[in-house]
């Protein structure tokens, strides 16, 4: 769940993006999105396998998958720092190339602790191509050709949610857990390749004015109430969806639900309403306002709770469909906020929400995991009802 249209700038340059120019351009941004991030949730379907693996508990393993959150969050916010200084072909292909290896490695971790650190490789490198993919995107497109370019990457970031996680569950259900992981290092270099032919070698644009250091534009940006707010609210989103779609799949595994590993893998189908509802984001908050897209959006989401709590499969499905939906949502106009808060320094104020971001999924993981193990799985949605009612009561801080 990665959405970052606050990096995207709008300078006016030319593109030849007319008819099938369009489609194809749409075509390889979307597929460049899904091959960088695919590895960041796909191992949530597995997490049941992994933790009979290495003889770990639930909240455990769920600490070591979603480590990678770590290190999005550090790679996040030092990319926003150094990004004008850094050549987006190169980076992109170097951090691609450089997933790879954490990713291959993960299929002979000897323990957990290995595991975890190799996650947190994976986020360094993930979170680096994203964040200058997209800080390409909105140097080379024009103002009219930047909504086009924003909507086809987070098509193909939400859709990995989705079929990251159908891949990851039929590779280890057909040839084991090593080459799931094999698997996915192929589509790590699939994507380095992708990138090598078709971004062009472009210099990063020079900056108009003096900026002010990275660190004095953190502080301002800290500075700005709403900024402050939807810092906080990207942490309660992403604790909240990382609460869910980690230890429901124990749910899903246990009695009463009882479902075998490529039934696990196509539950995520749930994400498919999620590829649609996501790209509307923008035009409902632009219609009615942030605030209440964000209001709505979290309601939705809280509506799914106590669906999930229920032994019956269909209405668990549809919870699922509702917390996805939802926290979609909420996180496309937070971070659409972000973009329009921040007057200077944006590639700073994306960094930093990022961070805020992903600390809360590792936060997220680490608290709703001692409530699981030791409370249940009805303590667990609570706590992810907490997390939504913090973030609603933070967008009362944002503006009308």
């Amino acid at each position: 769940m990665v959405d970052l249209s606050a990096r995207i700038r709008t300078d006016p340059i030319a593109m030849d993006v007319h008819g099938e120019g369009v489609l194809l351009r749409s075509l390889v941004i979307g597929l460049t999105a899904f091959l960088t991030v695919v590895d960041l949730f796909a191992t949530q379907a597995i997490l049941p396998s992994l933790t009979r693996h290495y003889g770990a508990t639930p909240a455990a393993m769920g600490f070591a998958v979603n480590a990678s959150t770590f290190g999005m969050a550090v790679a996040g916010l030092v990319v926003g720092f150094l990004s004008p200084h850094i050549d987006r072909r190169g980076g992109i292909l170097l951090s691609l190339t450089l997933l790879a290896i954490p990713t291959s490695l993960l299929a002979v971790a000897p323990n957990l602790a290995v595991f975890t650190a190799l996650r947190i490789a994976q986020g360094l490198c993930m979170a680096s191509a994203f964040a200058l993919t997209l800080a390409h995107l909105g140097e080379q497109c024009s103002a009219m050709d930047a909504g086009g370019a924003f909507a086809a990457y987070i098509t193909g970031n939400v859709a990995s949610n989705l079929v990251g996680r159908l891949i990851s569950a039929a590779v280890a259900d057909g040839l084991g857990l090593q080459w799931n992981f094999y698997v996915f290092a192929a589509l790590n270099l699939t994507g380095a390749v992708l990138v090598y032919f078709t971004i062009k070698r472009v210099q990063p644009m020079p900056a108009t004015a003096p900026a002010a250091s990275p660190l004095a534009a953190m502080v301002a940006h800290w500075r700005n109430p709403q900024l402050r707010a939807a810092f906080g609210i990207g942490f309660c989103i992403l604790f909240a969806f990382i609460g869910t779609f980690t230890f429901v799949n124990f749910v899903l595994v246990r009695p009463p639900l009882s479902l075998g590993m490529m039934d696990l893998g196509l539950v995520y189908f749930v994400f498919l309403p999620s590829v649609v509802t996501t790209l509307l984001a923008g035009k409902v908050a632009a219609r009615i306002g942030t605030r209440p897209t964000i209001w709505g959006s979290l309601a939705v989401a809280g509506l799914g709770l106590p669906l999930m709590l229920t032994p019956h499969l269909a209405e668990v499905l549809t919870g699922m469909v509702l917390v996805g939906v939802g926290t979609f949502f909420a996180q496309a106009a937070a971070t659409g906020l972000v973009g329009q808060a921040a007057t200077d320094n944006r590639g700073v104020a994306s960094g930093t929400y990022l961070a805020c971001y992903f600390c809360g999924g590792l936060v997220g993981t680490a608290v709703l995991g001692r409530l699981f193990d030791a409370f249940g799985w009805h303590a667990c949605v609570a706590g992810v009802g907490v997390a939504l009612a913090a973030a609603a009561l933070l967008t009362f801080a944002l503006k009308r």
